[in-house]
């Protein structure tokens, strides 16, 4: 077989005949395997491989399939990309859309045309007290890395007061005609003196043509690191001087689509991708000799809930690197009612005990996909009903293996994977892939297969962009709703307030974890924050704005040298030390973490004094 390294890996890193998988172990014991595949090293152990889908469908099947099967991600913003999503978000996406696609045709200073700047959310933050005298932090000499949709960079948001650009580098992982990163081998980087070339162009797009069509990595990157527009009455991000790193994520391809049921139009993104814009980013650090802050607004239902992801354990080793901080969004499913948590009584002689779990399904799903996590070493049954009375009889999920059922007089097929001891997290799982679902109530009824020692059980709907219409548990819990990667070890998990008046916000994530870790470690302002595009609201906004934080502490820490040896954990204790908290709550909360970021009382706390 030919094994072909990041050398010979474009095409088909590109083509949609294949599958990116994302793997833990040495490739070289593939190379018995006889399959013509490539890979990309990350380090810390794991690399992505490049397979034929043809092939990959086969080699990659069993019970280590949910393992190697890509997650995708989402933006974690509300009313972005949805012109569908009915009763709880109306026509605000597509407003959004067609409001952000006239403002890149203007091809001006888009910061002109909006509402007067709203400097709140940095105040009550902390952030704007420390960027003044004495201490003067504004995230100089720091990097603040944006892995999301690209950046506007003709924005007055990302220049000097020269014109010159503040943006090292665009890794553009959607544009192939250029020079790709060393050993990555796709996409396109555009360098800090390429995109100060096309400023001056009269058409930048003709030299520079990476394009942020979304607006939401610009929006991120401007609160977290938007210079200072007239003397910031105009607009200010929280390091208005820190360097700004930008990659942008390609689209997942068609087979995960069609795998997950994603809508055409919904932004997707693969581990893969992910993980290797982390990689990137990371190089930086090396290369500049520099402190580097990653803030990633995307997010997703899949996985444990509990860090166990391949792109939370990569999070993780990276976030243990001295000058490296990772800053993940909670996202915002806290009220989307896509979470059950159930549990079964353990006493002796109720094995027939069980619960019923309700989800209705609204007319235009075309599918959608369900995780079940319990807990060693209970072993559970599931029969299932649909809204027009055909049942399927109670299926022993300790059993590994898959299988297919197909109705008589609904069109809707269910595929259903046991795995009994899932290979990243050792607990059980059964994922459910629902197609053309019967618009109604389906029933899902648990029950014990045995002695029961814990009783509970988790499960989990997709993320509300990853549906195509309302799908959603009739009773369900609105805790352990952060999404993944946020309940990675060495990340700061950051929740959403509204800091107009200090109250939670509805749709935020919560935790704690599902075996209890906590997370949120922080709430920070979310609701309606001053943007580069005008106002804009989701956990994305507090990820960024709590990056921008993590940037001036950086710079106060190893690039003044104050602490030369910091990184993320540090980081994240010492904005635990400073956070505001209430008397009426007890802390850690599943909502507000250890309290509400406030960057200035971190450094009361360092000199002694009373924070006001």
């Amino acid at each position: 077989m030919k094994m072909e390294t990041y050398m010979d890996c474009r095409d088909k890193i590109l083509s949609d005949d294949y599958v990116d998988i994302v793997v833990d172990f040495p490739v070289d014991i593939l190379l018995t395997e006889g399959s013509d595949i490539c890979y990309i090293p990350l380090g810390d152990g794991y690399s992505v491989i490049y397979d034929k889908l043809s092939t990959a469908q086969n080699r990659w099947r069993g019970p280590y399939q949910y393992r190697f099967t890509p997650k995708v991600y989402g933006l974690m913003e509300l009313d972005i990309t949805r012109p569908d999503r009915g009763e709880k978000q109306g026509k605000a996406g597509e407003v959004r859309a067609a409001q952000f696609a006239e403002e890149q045709s203007m091809g001006a200073n888009r910061l002109t045309s909006q509402e007067p700047f709203d400097p709140t959310p940095l105040i009550s933050s902390g952030i704007l007290s420390v960027q003044r005298d004495p201490l003067n932090l504004t995230g100089k000499g720091c990097i603040f890395c944006c892995i999301d949709t690209g950046v506007d960079y003709t924005s007055p948001a990302f220049r000097n007061e020269d014109g010159s650009t503040r943006i090292l580098a665009i890794w553009d992982q959607t544009i192939q005609d250029g020079e790709s990163p060393r050993e990555l081998n796709f996409g396109t980087v555009y360098t800090r003196e390429q995109i100060n070339e096309a400023l001056q162009a009269e058409d930048p797009f003709s030299i520079v043509p990476s394009r942020d069509e979304l607006g939401h990595g610009s929006a991120l990157a401007g609160v977290a690191a938007g210079s200072s527009l007239d003397n910031g009455t105009t607009y200010l991000g929280a390091a208005p001087q820190a360097d700004i790193l930008v990659i942008k994520l390609k689209q997942c391809k068609p087979y995960l689509r069609q795998y997950y049921f994603l809508p055409a139009d919904v932004p997707a993104y693969t581990e893969a991708d992910v993980m290797l814009a982390i990689r990137y980013a990371d190089s930086f650090a090396e290369t500049f000799k520099r402190p580097v802050v990653i803030c990633l607004g995307v997010g997703t239902n899949m996985g444990d809930h509990n860090g166990n992801s391949f792109l939370s354990r990569y999070l993780s080793c990276m976030g243990g690197y001295r000058s490296r901080v990772m800053v993940v969004a909670g996202g915002n499913e806290g009220n989307a009612a896509h979470h059950f948590f159930g549990r079964i009584p353990t006493d002796l002689g109720r094995i027939d005990s069980y619960r019923d779990v309700e989800v209705r399904v609204a007319e235009g799903v075309n599918g959608f996909i369900m995780e079940f996590w319990g807990s060693v070493p209970d072993l559970f049954n599931i029969a299932i009903r649909s809204p027009g009375g055909e049942t399927i009889p109670p299926i022993r999920l300790g059993v590994e293996g898959e299988s297919t059922h197909r109705f008589i007089y609904e069109r809707t097929v269910i595929t259903i994977q046991s795995v009994l001891v899932e290979a990243n997290t050792g607990e059980q799982l059964v994922l459910f892939r629902v197609y053309q679902p019967t618009a109604g109530i389906w029933n899902f009824r648990v029950s014990a297969a045995g002695q029961l020692y814990n009783g509970s059980f988790h499960l989990w709907l997709p993320i509300t962009d990853f549906i195509t219409a309302e799908c959603y548990f009739l009773s369900p819990d609105p805790y352990t709703t952060l999404t993944e990667p946020s309940m990675a070890d060495r990340v700061i998990c950051v929740s959403t307030y509204n800091d107009t008046n200090n109250s939670f916000f509805l749709e935020s994530g919560r935790g704690f974890a599902r075996m209890g870790q906590i997370c949120p470690d922080i709430a920070a302002p979310g609701v309606n924050i001053s943007t580069i595009y005008g106002r804009r609201t989701g956990s994305s906004l507090a990820a960024a704005l709590t990056a921008g934080a993590a940037a001036q502490f950086m710079q106060w820490a190893v690039v003044e040298g104050n602490s030369l040896l910091a990184e993320t954990e540090e980081v994240r204790n010492y904005f635990i030390q400073g956070a505001v908290r209430s008397t009426e709550i007890s802390y850690p909360s599943r909502e507000w973490g250890y309290g509400r970021l406030n960057l200035r009382r971190v450094f009361d706390v360092l000199a002694g004094v009373t924070g006001g």
